[in-house]
């Protein structure tokens, strides 16, 4: 049988979306092909006589992308039977199947698209009979890249010395222990994580650095939500591979938490650690349930510098909660610890997505804040109660975009924003200096974020 399996984005990753269903598919006797959308188009030949069409949806904008795609997999394709699978998948349920998709999974899908196989070689493709969410434990196979493009073309390592670095993309566990209340793990996994064994995680790190990866992305939630099995994991990595370096995601509560196993990351490669930090102000943080506060952002930058780790913040920067003065007090605090250079512009231009499930919807008055669900939005819209909130949003947005298009530097990015927010809020705008900016830090190529609207060019990938 004939699977094809689309990724339409995944912020410059090679797939363990696609790598991992690919490798259970292939031992269940499928003929497997694999399609990335930002960096190849739709195949008429390739899709003509498929007999599923898998799309993979693990971001907002993956699954904007797909809506898009569908209709044209189905011209292309009306023979094929249409699944959509990923951490998107069911909280889009029915828009999905609104627009023929007949099989939506989420959680750990792989026993469900190999059942989904089995029944269409029994001649029972009519109605779905797998649960769309299996939160159940699975076995996990090294995932089969061999479909995917070449890591070269995708998102590279840049060093602050203007070198640079192949990535490969890992995972080492799936879903997260926390309930963060926008987060979109969270309305699928509601708190629990499932632990990739290290021998599995090391057979595809082993893979990539054959394939030419000189470095590491662990693509997991929050890296730290097993220590054990991530500090195994790295030693074994260090061992093998002393000379390839990696990152993480990391909560700050962890960063904290267990401060003592920083020097051991920094020992075994560790370059750097991305955290959603989401906010300097001490109620968002509350809202948000992040489970620490500006303080302890603070403490995990002191943390990371001791251990000569750079730490990488993102934010959510635009909420229904964000003030003009709370903006500024936020670009304040990245020129106060010196952190210009670790964040991507893009991350002081992110609007709050608000999807189906969202624990945010569980807050009391919460739906004061916002208005029916916007099926083409894919999402809750709101506004912000200061209009000029939002204008500034967009402001930021458009300057952003048009200042990476300009290859402009980050630290000219930021000032261009911080003069647009002194200027939204009517006050003289401070003197900036260089020293107020930081050092550069590794970084990869396509910034971290976890919702943005597609861009124009993403959207005419197929």
């Amino acid at each position: 049988m004939k699977v094809i399996l689309i990724n339409p984005y995944e912020i410059g990753r090679q797939p363990f979306g696609l790598a991992e269903p690919a490798a259970w598919l292939a031992r269940a006797g499928c003929q497997v092909h694999c399609l990335d959308l930002t960096l190849q188009r739709l195949d008429p030949e390739v899709l003509r006589d498929a007999r599923i069409v898998a799309i993979y949806v693990a971001m907002h904008t993956a699954t904007r992308i797909a809506l898009e795609a569908i209709p044209r997999v189905r011209a292309i394709a009306p023979q094929a039977h249409l699944c959509v699978y990923g951490l998107y998948a069911p909280m889009n349920e029915k828009r999905l199947r609104d627009l023929g998709v007949q099989t939506v999974l989420g959680g750990e899908v792989e026993p469900a698209l190999v059942s989904l196989v089995q029944r269409l070689r029994a001649g029972d493709g009519k109605r779905q009979t797998e649960p769309v969410v299996n939160l159940s434990k699975i076995e996990f196979l090294t995932p089969d890249r061999r479909a995917l493009p070449p890591l070269a073309r995708y998102a590279h390592l840049q060093l602050p010395n203007g070198g640079r670095k192949t990535v490969g993309f890992a995972e080492g566990t799936r879903g997260c222990k926390h309930l963060c209340r926008h987060c979109p793990v969270v309305p699928v996994y509601r708190g629990t994580f499932r632990v990739i064994p290290v021998d599995v995680v090391m057979a595809d790190v082993r893979q990539q650095v054959a394939a030419g990866a000189q470095h590491i992305s662990f693509g997991d939630p929050d890296f730290l939500n097993g220590p054990t099995h991530a500090l195994k994991l790295v030693q074994a990595l260090h061992v093998e591979f002393p000379d390839v370096t990696y990152d993480a995601t990391i909560k700050i509560q962890h960063i904290i938490d267990h401060a003592e196993r920083l020097p051991e990351l920094k020992a075994t490669g560790c370059l750097f650690i991305t955290a959603a930090v989401e906010s300097v102000d001490d109620r968002v943080l509350e809202w948000l349930a992040k489970n620490h506060t500006n303080g302890d952002f603070a403490r995990a930058v002191q943390l990371c510098r001791a251990a000569g780790i750079a730490l990488a913040p993102t934010f959510v920067a635009f909420t229904p909660w964000t003030t003009l003065e709370g903006y500024v007090a936020l670009l304040k605090r990245l020129l106060e610890l010196k952190l210009v250079e670790s964040v991507p512009p893009i991350q002081l231009a992110i609007r709050l997505l608000i999807p189906r499930g969202s624990l945010l919807l569980e807050l009391p008055g919460f739906e004061a804040h916002i208005g029916a669900f916007d099926p083409g939005l894919l999402g809750y819209p709101w506004k912000n109660p200061d209009a000029r909130v939002d204008r500034l949003q967009l402001a930021v947005q458009d300057l952003v975009m048009q200042a990476e298009e300009k290859k402009s530097s980050r630290r000219e990015i930021f000032a261009s924003i911080w003069n647009l927010a002194h200027e939204a809020l009517g006050v003289d705008v401070p003197v900036l200096t260089d020293t107020d900016a930081g050092a550069p830090i590794p970084r990869l190529s396509e910034p971290w974020y976890c919702c943005a609207e597609p861009t124009h060019q993403q959207l005419q990938c197929f």
